[in-house]
């Protein structure tokens, strides 16, 4: 297998420039949330467009999920890990070239920065020998590795910085200063001062003493002495400073394309393994779903809203998961129940599990199989916006529109609390036609709503309900359980507009 990239088997190179957008429902669902804490100390990797670029295929997606996998294992994780790590330092050895301007301190720079690249690439291809990965993407990878670090190219740039750091590194030389000059010889077995003066006042010794010694900072930058002090060091050694000047001309991009593109993509990975670290670490889950095309019978359990439980982790709180299940011709889950119930967050998290499966990773829940869609549209409450004009109830009809328009068999739609702004009768009539849309275009669906008629409109609808606890209307349980609405829905929205909730009541007593 000829390896492109480890995120896609097919390795479709992202034209230059040309950097996908977020989607517009990130924001409605806290999915940018989520990519905001993937990314978190990885911002030199640009991350953000790969979690905007959904995966097409369902082999793209078993190619990225095999890679995922292969990295939950401590052994491979570690490893890549120190790569990236070397990979980091030498970058930095490149951006300090930059801000040098001593010449001979620029061209051992770069030296360095050569050589832990060729350590990197070196120690990464025996390390993955020695984990055999299990998925296409790291097997193609290191054959690529082991092809490239055994050519002729790879093999003289590492040889040359070896044996150019040997040389530097055996140079040994003398500074004898007296009043504002200096002298630089090479070293001719000359007694150290500093050892001699040592020895002289060690017998006066008694006790630990309190180490009086100066600190001395070390700047990057050499100062005008040390520059003048490594001139006359190259003038008496001119071989290996000759060599390390011809070894920076040869092997000015000494990096390769390919190693460099791995070292980025796989952030993408390790990123999101650390993310969902701490809350697998609390108990919650995460599986593979299964993808398919050909049914939209799909299931996920114990799944919870991964923005949310990255908030409530930390803090020791709890976190609610929750099950869906489509059969047969079932389209659309309409969610009702009182206010505060979890019922948008049940909605959040239903949309977050089949994006991120659409990306090769693992989803919150126990077990998922999922329809694997072409587009997400989502239609949350928007502020009343003054500069188109528009009422609320008028925006939202807008923008339902356009979403019915855009959507198709291969659409993923969420409705968060549809037609709040208008009477009863006009939201359900309004509702009911914009359902009706959706389960003729056979698009999958979740619907949030204190219109509990939307729930039978037919076996295209589920109907499920958030609960409170038994006997205390006012606990919510933030559990949504698939079952006939119970009628309260609009009643209890209704009685909150006005304050005339049963909690509200007691509290204006």
């Amino acid at each position: 297998m000829t390896f492109r990239s480890i995120l896609r088997q097919a390795g479709a190179p992202q034209a230059a420039g040309e950097k996908p957008l977020a989607p517009a429902f990130a924001g409605d669902i806290n999915f940018d949330q989520i990519i905001e804490a993937v990314t978190a100390g990885r911002q030199e990797y640009d991350l953000e467009e790969f979690f905007h670029s959904p995966l097409l295929e369902r082999d793209e997606i078993l190619y990225r999920q095999e890679v995922m996998r292969d990295l939950e294992r401590d052994d491979l994780s570690a490893c890549i890990r120190t790569f990236s790590a070397r990979m980091a330092a030498m970058r930095a050895h490149l951006r300090q070239v930059e801000k040098m301007y001593f010449q001979l301190q620029k061209e051992r720079w770069f030296l360095e920065a050569a050589a832990t690249y060729c350590q990197a690439a070196q120690d990464l291809l025996r390390a993955l020998a020695g984990s055999a990965p299990g998925s296409r993407g790291l097997r193609a990878f290191q054959d690529c590795l082991a092809r490239y670090v055994g050519g002729e190219a790879f093999s003289s740039l590492s040889r040359e910085a070896q044996r150019i750091r040997k040389d530097l590194d055996e140079i040994r030389y003398t500074v004898s200063i007296k009043g504002a000059t200096f002298r630089v010889q090479k070293y001719d077995q000359e007694e150290d001062y500093g050892q001699a003066v040592a020895r002289f006042f060690e017998k006066f010794k008694q006790g630990a003493g309190k180490d009086w010694g100066a600190r001395f900072h070390e700047w990057p930058v050499m100062n005008q002495v040390e520059e003048k002090i490594l001139t006359f060091v190259s003038q008496l050694f001119p071989e290996p400073f000759s060599a390390l000047a011809q070894f920076c001309a040869r092997h000015a991009a000494f990096q390769d394309g390919t190693l460099q593109a791995f070292d980025r993509e796989v952030q993408f990975y390790l990123g999101y393994l650390e993310f969902t670290a701490p809350l697998r670490q609390a108990g919650l889950p995460f599986c593979y779903p299964e993808l398919t095309r050909e049914s939209k019978e799909s299931h996920a359990l114990d799944f919870f809203d991964l923005a949310l439980a990255h908030k409530l982790v930390p803090a020791k709180g709890r976190v609610v998961v929750n099950d869906f299940r489509l059969r047969g011709k079932e389209r659309v889950i309409v969610v009702t129940g009182p206010n505060q119930g979890g019922k948008t967050t049940f909605a959040r998290a239903f949309a977050q599990v089949h994006a991120l499966a659409r990306l090769g990773c693992p989803v919150p829940g126990r077990e998922a199989r999922l329809f694997l869609f072409d587009q997400i549209h989502t239609h949350f409450e928007q502020e009343e916006a003054t500069v188109n004009l528009r009422g609320k109830l008028q925006d939202e009809l807008v923008r339902i529109h356009g979403i019915l328009a855009q959507a198709g068999p291969g659409s993923l739609i969420v409705i968060n609390e549809i037609f709040a702004a208008t009477t009863w009768q006009d939201a359900t009539i309004m509702a009911k036609q914009v359902v009706a849309r959706i389960l003729d275009l056979d698009a999958v669906c979740v619907c949030v709503t204190f219109l509990d008629e939307l729930a039978g409109l037919g076996e295209g609808t589920v109907s499920m309900v958030s609960t409170v606890e038994p006997g205390d209307d006012q606990v919510r349980t933030f559990r949504i359980v698939r079952q006939p609405a119970d009628g309260l829905a609009y009643a209890l929205s209704l009685a909150g507009r006005f304050r005339l909730t049963h909690g509200q009541l007691l509290e204006r007593l």
